[in-house]
């Protein structure tokens, strides 16, 4: 049975009006259902949405939050996703502000997991911001990667599963 029959009813609650209510108090287990068994591109999707969203914090303070909760490897994902997405001179500006201009070596355009737990939440929070102001589109890479890594995405909270959610069920009404 396709993933779509077998969530459709569960989806249901997050459609409509019920995706604008308070989170469902089992939203943590309907998407960790949703997550094994829709594809990781809605996952995505439905990150994004959460990310842009007035009824959550600005994506940089949820990447702090997914940061925290990351292991290093993850960490060095996140941090590499955002590093790319910035400038170099805005990137130099950054490191430097945060005490880190070492770490980036000459020529080097991305961190070790070894180096990248080095990166503060408040630099993290401060690095998103600014790539989210000069390339938005980093928004959709970093919930590209997140989402495969879904029991992180949990760590955001209610809000953010339910917004999530309601992005994956009004992607699965459609033809």
């Amino acid at each position: 049975m396709p993933w779509t029959e077998q969530l459709g009813n569960l989806l249901k609650k997050y459609t409509g009006g019920g995706a604008a209510a308070a989170p469902a108090p089992d939203v943590h287990a309907h998407f960790d259902e949703v997550a094994q068994a829709a594809p990781a591109s809605l996952i995505a999707e439905g990150l994004t949405a959460a990310f842009n969203s007035d009824r959550t914090p600005a994506f940089g303070q949820m990447l702090t939050t997914l940061f925290n909760n990351s292991n290093n490897d993850q960490k060095a994902g996140l941090i590499n996703h955002l590093l790319s997405s910035v400038p170099p001179g805005a990137l130099t500006q950054i490191l430097s502000g945060a005490g880190l201009a070492g770490l980036m070596g000459a020529g080097k355009t991305q961190l070790n997991p070894d180096q990248a737990q080095k990166i503060s939440p408040e630099t993290v929070q401060q690095l998103a911001t600014h790539a989210q102001a000069v390339n938005p589109s980093v928004v959709e890479s970093v919930s590209s990667f997140y989402a495969q890594h879904s029991a992180l995405i949990k760590t955001l909270g209610g809000t953010a599963l339910t917004i999530a959610l309601a992005k994956v069920a009004a992607r699965q009404k459609q033809p």
